[in-house]
């Protein structure tokens, strides 16, 4: 009998929850309705402008520097935030035009490039939004008087903005703050490599 009464105590529980679920639904919509007055669903940018493809993961993503919840908008392109990082580098049309969202993005994130600009070969794109890339150099032999090849592989910060990057291709890469245990660069620029053959390439 104490079995009987304990189900019928949870299943009145479980209704009462999910009468007070429907009514918290209807009076969101409820309160839509009244803030439209009459309104298309364009003045909610935040009802129409937010794709799915870009939500993967856990967390909402959006940009920290655009508010969601204003009701009208005087503009008719969809909010989103970009700046210059300055020294001579344009800002990519996709980084302007896009939809994507990084945070750790040189464009449209909170990351500010300073210090050294490098120059370095894509060699590895097995890592989310990071590259490797490998820079030769020369170094020089005080005992022999000569100078023997060396390299050192990267990993950098590869951004949305930049599409159909392949290996072989050359790209500056720009210093910022550490974003990572092993990455400190963000990639400025990409230049299609000539040709796939592993040659030494100093920069």
């Amino acid at each position: 009998m104490c079995n009987v009464r304990r189900h019928l105590c949870c299943l009145h529980f479980d209704l009462r929850f999910v009468n007070k679920q429907k009514i918290c639904e209807w009076s969101f919509l409820e309160k839509v309705k009244k803030s439209r007055r009459g309104n298309s669903l364009k003045s909610f940018p935040y009802l129409y402008g937010l794709t799915m493809a870009e939500q993967q993961e856990k967390a909402f993503q959006k940009q920290p520097t655009i508010f969601l919840s204003r009701k009208t908008t005087h503009k008719k392109k969809l909010l989103r935030y970009h700046k210059t990082v300055g020294l001579g580098f344009k800002t990519p049309r996709e980084a302007i035009d896009g939809t994507y969202i990084d945070k750790k993005c040189p464009f449209t994130g909170n990351v500010s490039i300073r210090g050294r600009i490098l120059i370095g070969i894509v060699r590895k794109m097995k890592m989310q939004r990071t590259i490797v890339i490998r820079r030769d150099y020369l170094h020089y032999i005080k005992k022999y008087n000569r100078f023997e090849k060396r390299h050192r592989n990267m990993s950098v910060h590869l951004s949305p903005a930049f599409r159909d990057v392949e290996i072989g291709d050359v790209v500056t890469v720009g210093e910022c703050r550490p974003l990572s245990k092993t990455v400190r660069f963000n990639v400025l620029k990409v230049v299609k490599g000539t040709g796939s053959k592993k040659s030494f390439k100093k920069f």
